[in-house]
C-alpha cells in the first residue's frame, strides 16, 4: 500500500515541471529587459541603486552570456544578490570564472566577482576596503539560508595586479 505525500513534498516531477517554468519565465523576461540596460536605460547615476547586464562565460557551453540584475553600487564596486542560489546560472557561471563584464550606464566594465554562496564563498582581495570586507563576513551570514551574493571588483589600474593574484588563488 503506497503512503499518501506529505503536503509539503513535491514529486521529481513536479520539482522539474517548476524548475522549467521558472527557467522560461526568466528567459522570457531577460529578453526583453536585457537589450534596454545594456543601452543604459534603467541605469541612473545619482542612485546607488541601478539594473546592469552582467556577462559571464557559460560553465558548460563556455559561450557569452548576459543577465540583466539588480546591482547596488559601493563606492567603485557593485553588490548583486539572488536568493535562487545555484539554481541561478549566473552565480554556476562566476563560480567557473571570476573575470566578468558588465554594462552599466550604456558601456561595459571590467570586473572580477567575489562570490559568497553557502560552502563556496573566496576570500577578498587585500585592494577591497575594510568596509567591503566586513561586508563579505556579514553576507556570509545569510549563505546558509540560499542567498548568495557578488561583490564586482573592477580591473585596471592598481587593483589589477591584486585581481590576478586573487584569481590565481581562488582557482
Amino acid at each position: 500500500m503506497n503512503k499518501p505525500a506529505s503536503k509539503g513534498a513535491r514529486s521529481g516531477a513536479d520539482s522539474t515541471a517548476l524548475a522549467r517554468i521558472e527557467q522560461t519565465l526568466f528567459r522570457r523576461l531577460n529578453a526583453v529587459v536585457e537589450p534596454a540596460v545594456r543601452l543604459g536605460i534603467g541605469s541612473p547615476s545619482l542612485t546607488p541603486a541601478s539594473l546592469i547586464v552582467l556577462e559571464t562565460v557559460g560553465y558548460k557551453s563556455g559561450m557569452r552570456r548576459r543577465t540583466p540584475l539588480w546591482s547596488v553600487r559601493l563606492g567603485r564596486y557593485r553588490l548583486i544578490s539572488t536568493v535562487r542560489g545555484e539554481r541561478s546560472f549566473w552565480v554556476k557561471n562566476l563560480l567557473k570564472n571570476p573575470t566578468v563584464s558588465y554594462y552599466l550606464g550604456g558601456r561595459r566594465r571590467q570586473s572580477l566577482a567575489v562570490v559568497i554562496a553557502d560552502g563556496k564563498s573566496r576570500p577578498a582581495f587585500e585592494e577591497m576596503t575594510p568596509l567591503l570586507r566586513r561586508l563579505s563576513r556579514v553576507l556570509e551570514q545569510y549563505a546558509p539560508g540560499g542567498w548568495t551574493f557578488a561583490i564586482l571588483a573592477p580591473i585596471g589600474g592598481r587593483e589589477t595586479a591584486s585581481a590576478q593574484r586573487w584569481c590565481k588563488q581562488a582557482g
